[in-house]
């Protein structure tokens, strides 16, 4: 790690490779005066420290490397001590709303509306009412069935917290869908703690209503702020994540923002795109070493 902390203290720029079969050869002679190569996963993830115009540099580092997620991020303040994230097609492989409007028999009708609502298209409250008032009348035990047989963890989602919290970073789970999920989100992928929108009911029956105020873009960033001022913290130390425009916010404010397998709103936001890769990226993002990963399962595994 010396050689890497004096590369650091050198170079100002990393550029960040991860994916399978990938290797620096391709990219020395297009990076402006750089360090050595310093491989953080044989074969699959590493960095190279630089000296240049960040922009230009990935931009060139980018064209002809589309299987590969190539990044610059900073050198200074790499690693973070803060993590919010996303949780629908971000921690999770679906959206939940749209696994219970399925079964109540609005699923096309319900997945047209969020697919319009991560893209930015429409009003976010406006869309999550709108879905909700679709399940009027579902019981209640319908949650339990989406939640067994179609929420799983997204490859990499507990290595990643489990990482971040081995070196002493706060880890919140946040999302615009319903703390029904989030909870039990949260505790099997190992959160500190989580927010999110409340289903309302009643006699066992969702009432087609969600309890006010609703949680979308501006609670979201106000939930990183709030948790960058409780642990005495700078945004700089903090990376946010997510897939759809209610993220947006939190992921400008972010020292590290990162959109994950995401919408074109969001990859325009943020200052990092992981789009083949699964999670354990942004850990590489940080300069972590797998064999400084904690040990975890990792996604497609029924959640208990």
């Amino acid at each position: 790690m010396a050689g890497l902390d004096l590369a650091m203290t050198t170079y100002p720029f990393i550029l960040n490779v991860v994916g399978a079969g990938a290797g620096p050869g391709p990219f020395l002679s297009s990076l402006p005066r750089l360090g050595e190569p310093v491989w953080l996963k044989p074969g699959h993830a590493f960095d190279i420290p630089f000296d240049g115009d960040p922009a230009a540099a990935l931009k060139t580092a980018r064209a002809g490397n589309p299987t590969l997620d190539v990044n610059v991020v900073p050198a200074a303040n790499r690693r973070k001590k803060l993590l919010v994230a996303d949780m629908d097609s971000t921690i999770i492989g679906c959206e939940c709303l749209d696994e219970v409007a399925r079964i109540a028999g609005h699923g096309p009708r319900v997945a047209a509306i969020t697919e319009r609502a991560m893209r930015g298209e429409v009003d976010f409250a406006a869309a999550l009412r709108e879905r909700v008032a679709l399940l009027k009348g579902l019981p209640v035990e319908v949650l339990a069935r989406v939640y067994a047989e179609r929420v799983r963890l997204n490859a990499g989602a507990r290595a990643l917290v489990a990482t971040m919290r081995a070196n002493g970073a706060k880890t919140v789970l946040v999302s615009g869908g319903f703390t029904y999920f989030t909870e039990r989100v949260m505790a099997d992928a190992g959160f500190d703690s989580q927010h999110a929108n409340r289903l309302l009911d009643r006699e066992k029956r969702l009432t087609g209503e969600v309890a006010e105020p609703i949680l979308g873009r501006e609670a979201k960033l106000q939930t990183l702020e709030r948790a960058v001022a409780a642990n005495g913290l700078h945004f700089d130390d903090a990376l946010a994540v997510g897939d759809g425009a209610n993220d947006t916010d939190m992921i400008r404010r972010a020292g590290l923002g990162v959109a994950y397998h995401a919408k074109p709103i969001v990859m325009e936001a943020a200052d990092a795109a992981i789009v083949h890769g699964d999670l354990t990226a942004l850990l590489y993002l940080q300069g972590y070493r797998a064999d400084e990963f904690s040990p975890s399962l990792d996604g497609g595994e029924k959640l208990v």
